[in-house]
């Protein structure tokens, strides 16, 4: 991990002057934002903070690389990749993300990495912290498009997993309707959820 020496405590600056230079102006902004609302998430429910904040850091690490470099990193770094995820690129970079994350920025930490890793299909029976980022990507305050963000943003600090549900359930159908082929796991983590909450 980039870590400040003799501290297992991670230098934050080095990793956000790490970010500017791998991100464009727009998504260095979002990933502060879902960075914010993570820390926030997490006191809110009692998950790690710095956690929390290094997962939200580095969601997107892997985002602003071109869809052909991508895959050829996938490829040479064994990352399993679908023919789904081939034919739909943008989804390759939370997979990805989840390595470079490792190689690039050391990060060793099981339940950060899981939650890049899943922040952008969701999953069923995701831990706290995977809820956290996920949702986070979704209602961070540079967000302006998706539906009823007003409701999610209380909603999220109220009842997390019924958040998770209707943003979800609001994923599979602007796919739907857009004549997108949602992500299968999204749509399996939709009915996950659904299945546990009152979803309205």
């Amino acid at each position: 991990m980039i870590t400040q020496e003799n501290l297992q405590i991670p230098d934050w600056a080095a990793i956000e002057k790490h970010l500017m230079a791998a991100l464009t102006e727009h998504r260095y902004r979002h990933t502060m934002g879902v960075t914010y609302t993570s820390c926030a998430l997490a006191m809110r429910y009692k998950a790690d903070v710095v956690k929390a904040r290094l997962a939200g850091l580095l969601h997107d690490c892997a985002k602003c690389l071109p869809a052909e470099e991508e895959v050829r990193l996938c490829i040479e770094k064994h990352v399993p990749v679908t023919d789904f995820e081939l034919q739909h690129t943008a989804l390759l970079h939370a997979k990805l993300g989840y390595v470079l994350a490792k190689e690039d920025y050391g990060i060793e930490d099981p339940e950060v990495l899981e939650a890049i890793r899943w922040h952008t299909t969701g999953k069923p029976a995701m831990s706290l912290l995977e809820k956290i980022v996920y949702t986070a990507d979704y209602i961070e305050p540079n967000r302006d498009r998706a539906p009823h963000l007003d409701v999610l943003r209380h909603m999220a600090f109220t009842d997390l997993d019924l958040c998770v549900t209707m943003i979800l359930k609001d994923t599979v159908q602007y796919l739907k309707a857009n004549e997108q082929t949602s992500d299968p796991m999204t749509q399996t983590a939709y009915e996950y959820y659904s299945s546990k909450t009152h979803t309205p």
